[in-house]
């Protein structure tokens, strides 16, 4: 007899054809992890770190990947992660923000040295109220004749600021001008470019002119040197007629009355030093063409050049009148002959 085998019959295998949708999946998650390969063995082998910075400084209106992270690879450096904060304004990011989008470009482990967030300041080009005020004194000489050179423009307000892309680099200019001659208002919009970064700005221009200020007190008396003055600009309308303007014409001058520092010089505040002293002994010069005559005398009263003042003639005491002409020197001579005064004749 045979031993009896059990009777196996055979199991069909089930088979599940593939589909679009499962091939493309499949496409996808090869490419994602040769790209994570890609990117990652080549700073696995340099042994490149990368590493979350600190305060960044925005010149763009972007943020790059290599803005926030240092070493990153040349080719992802470039690419923009997020927006930067206003012109001259700070913003922050968080530290977990830059991480997901690194990790979502396939990179990893990036050191944050323990930081949460990254500040970020948008670098601007600061158009202050020096320049402000230059851009309207042109535009004011340009459309309205103004001297720029005795204006001085007041803006309304704070001290306006214009901030502006830092690749505006030109000169800030003033355009759409008004003026207004009985109340000296302006007003004008300040562009830099093509209109590209405006401000419009308000104020009064006030006309001023030179005035020499003393730089420390004088006495009655003291001669005034070059170090003691100073050339200052003040509003035309808050100055005397009388002040002195160049400094050059009051050097050697005295002071004719105690004089404060600060205080601004009036014409009357100095003159030219004596060069006769009362009871000086003086040279008597009298001088006619052809005859030069001098003598010594005494003055009577102290006088500066050019000046009349009186003399006794040391020998025949007599009094004379005389002009200062030099230190310690004066002159007399004849009266001068009248000229004689011609008229016409009227016809009969």
């Amino acid at each position: 007899m045979h031993a009896l085998r059990p009777i196996r019959r055979p199991v069909p295998l089930a088979v599940t054809p593939l589909s679009r949708g499962m091939i493309g999946r499949t496409v996808l998650a090869l490419a994602a992890f040769l790209t994570v390969t890609l990117f990652t063995l080549p700073l696995m082998a340099a042994g490149t770190t990368l590493r979350l910075r600190g305060d960044v400084t925005a010149r763009g209106d972007t943020l790059s990947f290599g803005d926030l992270v240092e070493g990153a690879p040349a080719d992802l450096a470039a690419r923009a992660l997020f927006r930067a904060p206003a012109l001259g304004a700070v913003g922050t990011i968080q530290a977990r923000r830059i991480i997901e989008a690194a990790a979502a470009l396939g990179l990893t482990g990036i050191e944050t040295g323990g930081r949460l967030q990254v500040t970020v300041q948008r670098a601007a080009r600061r158009v202050g109220a020096t320049e402000i005020e230059a851009a309207l004194k042109r535009a004011l000489e340009t459309g309205y004749g103004l001297d720029p050179k005795s204006l001085s423009v007041r803006l309304d307000g704070d001290a306006p600021m214009l901030l502006a892309p830092l690749d505006l680099d030109g000169q800030a200019a003033a355009v759409d001008i008004t003026y207004d001659p009985r109340t000296r208002r302006v007003a004008g919009l300040v562009v830099l470019g093509e209109r590209q970064a405006s401000l419009r700005v308000a104020g009064v221009a006030v006309e001023t002119r030179e005035v020499a200020v003393l730089t420390r007190s004088l006495n009655r008396g003291e001669a005034v040197a070059g170090a003691d003055l100073t050339v200052e600009r003040r509003p035309r309308d808050g100055v005397p007629n009388d002040v002195q303007g160049a400094p050059t014409l009051v050097v050697g001058q005295v002071a004719q009355r105690p004089l404060s520092a600060g205080a601004v010089l009036r014409s009357g505040d100095v003159a030219p030093p004596d060069l006769v002293a009362r009871g000086d002994s003086v040279a008597i010069v009298f001088e006619t063409p052809g005859v030069s005559l001098s003598l010594r005398g005494i003055a009577n009263e102290s006088g500066r050049l050019g000046a009349s003042v009186s003399v006794t003639n040391a020998a025949s005491k007599k009094v004379l009148q005389a002009v200062v002409i030099a230190p310690g020197r004066v002159s007399v001579g004849p009266a001068p002959q009248p000229q004689p005064i011609l008229q016409a004749s009227v016809a009969p």
